[in-house]
């Protein structure tokens, strides 16, 4: 039968990592990758029984990545910290898990429900499915700098429990996420081989398009009130990723500033001021 190893990367995380740990209690090997908490997280990490590792944060792909090479079994769940496995999905991967390792597939999406500010969302509401459940011999992270992925050399199934996720709790904690994932997301427009052009049309199409999607599409407005303040402000964060990509833009086109003229003592400016 697999054997199963969790692994948690985490900066500050008191608030959810209990939780988090506590719904995975059960599995065979705990692996905590901390990338320079000042709270209690290496504590709640202790307590659990979880192997603790420190480094400096690499970027979200590279550091999940160096948490899965850290596991001890073939079998790997990569949570955040402020993710949690209901009841039932954590039944149906301990159930998974008794069958032969040859009968599962390379990896499992897993339907993540989340909190919206004060509520969870509603039940009714189209789930993002995420790769966190793979066989750690045929699994990678990709290289995106923003919503990094599972990349899996074979087939990919589904489970049906919800992996429940508490991370935007407050309108303020998800402007500040957005501004920080709009910034990266402009950086990396910039710095890839063929560095990716975005023009005005971007930034007046995307966002709309951003809101109706998932307002409408993926069924936000079942959550009332939070589900259209989380649309709205989600296609601010569109607006703000292509907004910053065209300011990069516009000023990599502007020439350098002349390099500052040596002042000295003897300088023919200084002379002339004194005189």
């Amino acid at each position: 039968m697999p054997r199963l190893s969790v692994c948690v990367t985490t900066c500050d995380s008191a608030a959810t990592l209990a939780a988090c740990l506590s719904s995975v209690a059960w599995a065979d090997d705990l692996v905590v990758l901390d990338s320079g908490s000042r709270d209690e997280t290496a504590a709640i990490a202790e307590r659990f029984g979880a192997r603790w590792f420190t480094q400096p944060f690499a970027g979200y792909a590279k550091q999940k990545q160096a948490a899965l090479d850290l596991a001890r079994h073939d079998w790997v769940l990569l949570l955040d910290a402020d993710e949690r496995l209901s009841p039932a999905l954590a039944a149906e991967v301990q159930s998974l898990l008794t069958q032969p390792r040859d009968s599962l597939a390379a990896g499992y999406a897993l339907p993540r429900r989340e909190q919206t500010f004060w509520r969870l969302a509603h039940a009714g509401i189209s789930r993002n499915r995420y790769v966190r459940l793979v066989d750690r011999d045929r699994a990678r992270l990709s290289d995106a700098v923003v919503h990094e992925s599972v990349l899996v050399d074979g087939p990919v199934e589904e489970l049906r429990g919800d992996l429940l996720h508490h991370s935007e709790t407050s309108i303020a904690v998800k402007v500040a996420k957005l501004n920080t994932y709009s910034t990266l997301a402009a950086d990396d427009f910039a710095d890839r081989a063929t560095p990716r052009r975005v023009g005005w049309l971007d930034l007046l199409a995307r966002p709309p398009w951003a809101f109706v999607r998932n307002y409408v599409l993926q069924r936000n407005a079942l959550n009332g009130r939070a589900g259209f303040l989380c649309s709205a402000i989600g296609a601010m964060g569109v607006f703000l990723k292509y907004a910053k990509a065209i300011e990069r833009q516009q000023r990599d086109r502007m020439p350098r500033a002349p390099e500052a003229i040596d002042e000295g003592p003897s300088s023919p400016v200084r002379l002339a001021e004194a005189s």
